[in-house]
């Protein structure tokens, strides 16, 4: 605030994720040390709110300290934590586990030279036996392993579904159907969309990305980032066109002024309180929405979901990785580090931070943990994400496929083409030009076949 070489592939990891139906892996604390615990630090990011950075320091990171095992994680809760880390890391400093909003993100950082890499770790620690196959290529930059990939999520379109249920409104399958109720929730004096980046500029790269996958259709983006195709391509010039006309039909919010000045809390309280309807964002907000709808936020809104609309009406889901973690190359402790990163991706601790924190899991396996307490929606995605990849219907996140500078590009320029002074093909013909140099330098992100 990832897919494999082969469908059977994320079939393995993602169906156990939502179903927990394989064998669990437990994790046996070391004994404990006599003398003064190593202490490392770590910055949460609190520009959501500061409920899920608490709610991460009570179901990870206290019991790890409780245990007493020579590492001692001091945590500190960082506002604008992602710009704060680049800013700190620059300097030469910064807190020694390092967390990004995803792989891109840390690939750029290890270009960089600010990561150490933790390729010791995943063999001492096992990790390639714990993580799904194929998902720690993910963290790689010119063949050593530098994050590992945390909080396996997509995208859906979320809506008020009592304002929906008022108003005879169905939740639309293609993007003409989404068009067209838009309109309608805007002629009924409703906001469309409960969007804003006032708090978090790659807010933007959500949209684009969905648009690109879902007009497009990922096989063509796949083809794209593996340059069988040019981003040129009138298919996407499509979607960024579509993209483009909600925004200057102020869809977005009641307009871009209101776009780029809105708060994270209040968008998702206008969703909530049915002053807007809809919302097109990641399973992230699910630990959000609770504090939004019924009686704790005041009012008696219920929310529900659908797959992002698609040209074909197909159910598409764009796999992202949501974050990463890493060790910063100027620690002075990285094997502490490396043994509360061990702990942290058990899939006990991820399975806790499921359930009380809302956080999507690393690509670990969850079966045999408790579940019973997961939000059935929240499970129906993690299935419906499953069927996807089995079906060959999934998409590709910005955050987590495009390298970093070709990320960077679609973030920043989109808001050149809603201010008119950038046409979608010259966007589009831009992101080709920064995207070649990309691949040139060896910064594409691995691709598995598809």
């Amino acid at each position: 605030m990832t897919r494999r070489a082969r469908s059977a592939r994320w079939s393995r990891w993602l169906l156990p994720l939502a179903a927990a139906l394989l064998l669990p892996m437990l994790w046996a604390a070391p004994a404990a040390h006599a003398q003064s615990p190593t202490t490392i630090t770590m910055w949460l990011d609190t520009t959501g709110g500061p409920e899920t950075p608490e709610c991460i320091q009570k179901t990870a990171i206290d019991p790890f300290n409780a245990q007493n095992n020579g590492v001692n994680v001091e945590a500190t809760l960082q506002a604008n934590g992602w710009q704060a880390t680049l800013t700190a890391l620059q300097g030469g400093a910064g807190p020694d586990i390092v967390g990004t909003p995803g792989p891109s993100f840390a690939m750029q950082l290890a270009l960089a030279g600010q990561l150490l890499p933790l390729d010791d770790f995943a063999k001492q620690y096992n990790w390639s036996e714990r993580f799904a196959k194929g998902s720690l290529n993910l963290g790689k930059a010119e063949g050593k392993l530098y994050s590992i990939p945390n909080e396996v999520e997509t995208l859906v379109l979320y809506y008020n579904k009592t304002v929906f249920d008022q108003h005879g409104w169905q939740p639309p399958k293609t993007i003409d159907e989404l068009m067209t109720l838009s309109q309608k929730i805007q002629d009924a004096g409703i906001i469309p969309f409960a969007h804003a980046n006032a708090e978090w500029r790659p807010t933007n790269e959500w949209f684009v990305g969905e648009m690109l996958n879902h007009v497009a259709g990922p096989q063509k983006v796949y083809d794209a980032l593996t340059g069988k195709v040019k981003w040129t391509d009138p298919d996407f010039v499509k979607a960024i066109d579509l993209l483009n006309q909600m925004q200057q039909k102020k869809w977005f919010m009641g307009g871009l002024d209101r776009y780029y000045t809105t708060t994270i809390a209040e968008a998702e309280a206008a969703f909530g309180d049915g002053d807007a309807a809809m919302k097109i964002e990641g399973t992230w907000l699910m630990s959000d929405l609770p504090n939004y709808f019924g009686e704790k936020a005041g009012n008696n809104n219920d929310w529900g979901w659908v797959p992002m609309p698609s040209t074909t009406g197909a159910a598409i889901f764009d796999l992202g990785i949501g974050s990463t973690m890493s060790v910063n190359a100027n620690s002075k402790n990285p094997d502490a580090v490396g043994k509360f990163m061990d702990y942290y991706f058990q899939p006990a601790t991820m399975a806790k931070l499921l359930i009380e924190c809302g956080l999507a899991p690393a690509p670990v396996d969850l079966s045999g943990q408790d579940l019973s307490k997961l939000d059935p929606r929240h499970a129906a995605i993690l299935s419906a994400l499953n069927k996807a990849f089995a079906d060959n219907q999934y998409g590709y996140t910005t955050w987590t496929f495009w390298p970093p500078e070709a990320e960077n590009y679609l973030i920043e320029n989109i808001e050149k083409v809603w201010a008119g002074e950038m046409t979608p093909e010259a966007y589009l013909a831009g992101e080709q030009q920064v995207f070649d140099k990309d691949r040139a330098n060896g910064s594409v992100p691995p691709i598995p076949q598809r």
